[in-house]
């Protein structure tokens, strides 16, 4: 029996807004962005090359929330992130490092490179399976599994923002190597990361937590390697406090998923 797909056929041919491809076209601007970071690179300009993946991971962070203020999310525009994020926070970052430093070690800091692609690509499959998992308790969805890809891309490159920042002062290839090989176990592992986006602010610290950003705005424009430094190693510190807030999370009592009839 042949599938029925005049319904398919009839939803192709209907006229669409233009606004539900917005989404799309974002996502398409953040994957040239990665792909932009190679191309500064090779020039080279190590710090287009860092500003263009930022400039990805920003971008990351708006096409799925404005497809949802548009109500133009799609299974093709999930996919299509998915696929953008693995070029700009698999594959751009880490060639960024290899034609800095990481050929210095040859076969080895190529080595790393396969192996930091391929734990994003793990941490990605993990992610697309996991969104259609309804077995979660609903404390579990303020924790990611692994490093998210964004966060991971631009943790990659901290050995070459701390090179921008501190010209004069340089970092042997084999330690780069070893940031590669732990941020890359970090992104394809179990450990909880905090989900920014579940993240609940009281109403008394609304105003603070503003001025603080608003400070935080300006030393990155004073000075953005400095600004990214300390981020990057205030998230991996992060990580000790959601590992032990998971803990114990799930030493509370559980509340039984629901039933699909």
């Amino acid at each position: 029996m042949k599938p029925d797909t005049s319904k398919r056929r009839r939803l192709l041919k209907r006229e669409q807004p233009i606004s539900r491809l917005f989404p799309n076209m974002v996502t398409i601007a953040g994957l040239c962005c990665g792909l932009s970071a190679i191309r500064f690179a090779m020039i080279p300009r190590w710090d287009m090359a860092v500003a263009f993946i930022i400039a990805a991971a920003l971008i990351d962070g708006m096409d799925g929330r404005l497809a949802r203020m548009l109500g133009a999310t799609s299974l093709f525009g999930a996919q299509l992130d998915s696929l953008s994020d693995f070029v700009c926070f698999g594959v751009s970052p880490v060639l960024v490092l290899y034609m800095w430093q990481l050929n210095a070690i040859k076969g080895y800091g190529w080595a790393m490179v396969l192996f930091f692609s391929v734990c994003t690509a793990l941490r990605l499959a993990r992610f697309n399976t996991g969104l259609f998992d309804d077995q979660k308790q609903p404390w579990e969805k303020q924790f990611f599994t692994g490093v998210p890809s964004p966060a991971g891309g631009i943790l990659c490159l901290l050995p070459l923002v701390l090179g921008l920042q501190y010209p004069n002062f340089h970092i042997p290839p084999v330690l780069i190597a070893a940031h590669v090989l732990l941020v890359g176990t970090l992104m394809a592992s179990r450990i909880p990361t905090f989900a920014g986006k579940h993240i609940r602010i009281k109403h008394e610290f609304i105003t603070p937590l503003i001025l603080a950003c608003t400070v935080l705005l300006v030393l990155f424009f004073i000075e953005p390697w400095l600004f990214l430094s300390g981020i990057s190693i205030v998230y991996l510190l992060s990580i000790i406090f959601s590992v032990r807030k998971w803990r114990a999370l799930s030493r509370q009592p559980q509340t039984p998923a629901p039933e699909n009839n």
